[in-house]
C-alpha cells in the first residue's frame, strides 16, 4: 500500500471513530507502528488530525465520543486483558456498581462466574452480559435510554442511585489524566457516572493506554477519588503514557497493568513490567489475582513497566 493510500485510510478511520490507537491503525493498514506514526505526523502537519498518547484523534483539542459500534472494535485485546485483571478485584457475595462502556461490558462477562454477586448498572450491555448468570443479581437503574452506548441516563437514573451503598464502582470513560481524572464527552453520561461514584466505597477505573493523557469535556471522577486504575502495558516508545501513569501514582492511585500478548498456546500473557521515565520512587505494581489492601507506604505507588 502506497503512503497516500495508507494516510487516506488512517484519516478515514479517525474521522469515523474520533480516536484510534496506533496499534489498531497498524493492524488495519497492515504495516508497522513506526510507519503509522510517521503517517500520523504527516497528517498532523496538514492539520487533518492531532496526535495523542499512542494514537490519533480528530483535531480541535477535546475528542468527541464514538458510538458503540466503533468503540467495540477498538483496542479489543487491551480491553480483554484489562477485564481479566479487574475481575480479580471482585469477591464472592459483593455488591458493586458497573458503569457503561465496552471495557465494563467485557468485565461483566467475567463477573458472571462470581457467585452471590449483586451488580447495579445503568448499562443494558452489562445487564445483558449477566442476564443468564444463575447466581448473580442484576439491578438496573431507571432513566432514559441513550442509544449510542446503550446506557440509561438522566434524572431517573441518578435518583435511583440515591441512598445506595456498595463496595466498589467500576467505570470507564473517554480520557484519563492525572490533572483532571476520568472524563467523558457526554454531559448526561458524566452526571450518571458521578452518581455511581457517590454510591461506592472504592472507585476502580478501567482505561486502556490510548486514553492516558487524553482530556475530554466533562469530568466524571477527580483523581483524588480514584482508588485503582487497571490499564494495559503502553508500547515501549510511549514515554508520555508511562509518565502519566507515574503522575497518577504520585497522587495516590494504585495501578495494575495487564499484559496483552498471546502465548504460543493462545492464552493471555501475564502482566508485565517495564521502566517508567523520570525519578524512581520505589513504586509497587499490583497485578493478577490478590489485590490485597495496600499498606500506607504502598499506596500511590506503581511498579516499573518493562518495555517490550
Amino acid at each position: 500500500m502506497f503512503a497516500a493510500e495508507r494516510r487516506q485510510l488512517i484519516l478515514e478511520m479517525v474521522r469515523a471513530n474520533g480516536a484510534v490507537s496506533l496499534r489498531e491503525l497498524a493492524r488495519v493498514v497492515q504495516t508497522s507502528e513506526v510507519t503509522v506514526r510517521r503517517d500520523v505526523r504527516a497528517l498532523e502537519a496538514e492539520g487533518l488530525l492531532d496526535r495523542r498518547h499512542g494514537g490519533a484523534v480528530l483535531p480541535g483539542g477535546f475528542t468527541r465520543e464514538s458510538g458503540f459500534p466503533q468503540k467495540s472494535h477498538l483496542a479489543t485485546a487491551e480491553k480483554t486483558a484489562i477485564a481479566d485483571l479487574a475481575a480479580g478485584l471482585v469477591e464472592e457475595g459483593e455488591a458493586i456498581v458497573v458503569g457503561a462502556g465496552t471495557t465494563t461490558q467485557e468485565l461483566a462477562r467475567r463477573l458472571a462466574r462470581v457467585p452471590g454477586l449483586t451488580v447495579v448498572t445503568n448499562s443494558l450491555l452489562v445487564a445483558q452480559a449477566l442476564a443468564h448468570a444463575n447466581r448473580v443479581e442484576v439491578v438496573m437503574t431507571g432513566g432514559t435510554l441513550r442509544g449510542s452506548n446503550y446506557a440509561l441516563v438522566g434524572s431517573g437514573a441518578e435518583q435511583s442511585l440515591q441512598g445506595l451503598r456498595v463496595s466498589k464502582a467500576f467505570l470507564s470513560g473517554s480520557g484519563l489524566t492525572a490533572e483532571r481524572g476520568l472524563s467523558t464527552s457526554n454531559m448526561l453520561s458524566a452526571s450518571v457516572d458521578r452518581a455511581l461514584v457517590q454510591a461506592a466505597a472504592e472507585v476502580v477505573v478501567l482505561a486502556d493506554h490510548t486514553k492516558l493523557g487524553t482530556d475530554t469535556m466533562f469530568q466524571t471522577v477527580p483523581t483524588d477519588l480514584i482508588t485503582r486504575l487497571v490499564t494495559d502495558e503502553p508500547p515501549g516508545h510511549d514515554d508520555r503514557a508511562a509518565t502519566e501513569l507515574q503522575a497518577l501514582a504520585d497522587q495516590g492511585v494504585q495501578i495494575a497493568v495487564a499484559g496483552t500478548g498471546n502465548s504460543a498456546g493462545g492464552e493471555q500473557a501475564p502482566a508485565r513490567r517495564a521502566p517508567l521515565p523520570g525519578p524512581r520512587r520505589g513504586v509497587t505494581l499490583r497485578s493478577g489475582a490478590g489485590f490485597g489492601e495496600p499498606t500506607g507506604a504502598e499506596r500511590g505507588r506503581v511498579a516499573d513497566l518493562r518495555r517490550r
